[in-house]
């Protein structure tokens, strides 16, 4: 999902389990290591890029809202990188979104309902349903 539709509170929990993420990819932590979207980055053959990459566009983000998120915890990928995902797994995440935006923000919650979802700039989607690592 791309970063503009989160509301602050996904923003903050997004750069912070990315963060958590590329701790993961690096093995420096035992922790989260079994989350089903890290496969989305594992399977790539660069995924500490993949992961910098998502950062990236979850930092630029921030500094649009005018927020401090540290760009001191980037790191430049070493090459340009694309992860392929499904339209079926971006719809599913659109869904989870919006759910969790009724709840916690309803003004942004009724410009998602206006809005079409938008996906992430690192990632390129193609057709497809939703990824069989996905918890139902």
């Amino acid at each position: 999902m791309h970063p503009r539709h989160l509301d602050a509170a996904g923003l903050v929990a997004v750069w912070r389990e990315a963060l958590l993420a590329r701790a993961v990819l690096r093995g420096q932590t035992r922790g989260y290591r079994h989350h089903p979207q890290l496969d989305r980055f594992r399977a790539h053959g660069r995924p500490l890029d993949c992961i910098d990459a998502f950062l990236a566009g979850v930092h630029a983000e921030s500094v649009a809202r005018g927020y401090r998120f540290s760009a001191r915890k980037l790191r430049r990928p070493a090459r340009r990188v694309a992860l392929v995902e499904t339209r079926g797994q971006l719809l599913h995440e659109w869904a989870h979104l919006k759910r969790k935006l009724r709840k916690r923000s309803p003004a942004r919650y009724r410009e998602a309902l206006a809005t079409r979802p938008a996906a992430h700039p690192l990632f390129r989607v193609v057709a497809g349903g939703v990824r069989p690592w996905e918890r139902a």
